[in-house]
């Protein structure tokens, strides 16, 4: 059975509602990887919570602002107009705008996976959600179907061990993981 994908066109550029906006430009491939090349401004005080990629690297170049850089389990730092930052696969990390103007920055991601839809949903949710954060059943589902590529580690692992699935198994009986039917299957890297 032959499957038709449609072509993405870029520029595509999503916001959490919370003082972060990043812009996809365009996927590229590289001595047989495949780069997605990104955009961010984030307003100052705003930034994703520690969180980790299992499989892709992440690295941006600061063109305006201040950047406020942490690894899990060390001190913060700080990087400026012309530094950049690269985020290894499986390493926890958060990053801030730690000035008071935007933080805009270009970048990479590689290999891309399912980024560009997990942080689509992520930044969907937390905009409708309105609290800065998604929307619980949203997280717990994205976390669950993901979590062989991504984690958040601001939620404790009680939550996501017990909690996230009464969420989820009671939000299947309302009928809210219907928005998710197109969601592409999770990356397992051996």
């Amino acid at each position: 059975m032959e499957t038709k994908t449609m072509k993405k066109v870029y520029p595509v550029t999503i916001d959490n509602g919370h003082g972060e906006r990043l812009t996809f430009l365009g996927r590229e491939l590289r001595d047989g990887v495949e780069y997605i090349q990104v955009e961010n401004q984030v307003s100052p005080g705003s930034g994703p919570p520690m969180h980790v990629h299992h499989h892709q690297h992440e690295s941006l170049y600061i063109h305006e602002g201040k950047m406020g850089v942490q690894i899990d389990g060390q001190e913060p730092y700080f990087l400026n107009q012309g530094d950049s930052a690269t985020f290894h696969s499986g390493i926890a990390h958060r990053f801030w705008n730690a000035g008071e103007t935007p933080l805009r920055c270009s970048g990479e991601i590689w290999p891309p996976h399912n980024i560009e839809y997990f942080l689509s949903e992520i930044y969907r949710s937390s905009r409708e959600n309105g609290k800065g954060v998604p929307a619980p059943f949203d997280a717990a589902y994205l976390l669950r179907k993901y979590k062989t590529e991504f984690d958040m580690l601001g939620i404790p692992p009680f939550v996501k061990k017990f909690i996230f699935p009464l969420v989820l198994f009671v939000g299947k009986l309302r009928g809210l993981d219907k928005k998710f039917k197109d969601a592409p299957e999770a990356v397992i890297v051996p």
